[in-house]
């Protein structure tokens, strides 16, 4: 019987961190997870863009990001276009960023 690609994979497991950070003016929460690259922004306790989280994987060749939740949208938004802008590069010294916070 053959399974699925997915079901072979490993769960994702995001619990390296975090490392504060401010996008879209307000404080954000950075966790890695147990692959290479995946990066996970969650709205800090308190902040106008919580409840809401953003995932930034890297998917052929570049990264792509998601969000969800209910935070306030003009935060959210905001946070996003901070996100979009950022390099590969950024977004792997925030990942190195949430392992140095680890230790």
């Amino acid at each position: 019987m053959l399974l699925p690609v997915a079901a072979l994979a490993a769960p994702l497991n995001c619990d390296v961190g975090p490392a504060t950070k401010t996008f879209g003016g307000a404080p954000w929460l950075v966790y890695s997870c147990n692959d290479p690259s995946t990066v996970i922004v969650v709205s800090a306790p308190g902040s106008p863009a919580s409840p809401f989280y953003f995932s930034l994987s890297f998917e052929n060749g570049s990264y792509r990001i998601r969000g969800e939740g209910t935070g306030a949208k003009s935060v959210t938004d905001a946070a996003l276009r901070q996100l979009q802008s950022l390099s590969t590069s950024d977004i792997q010294a925030l990942r190195k960023a949430t392992i140095a916070r680890a230790k």
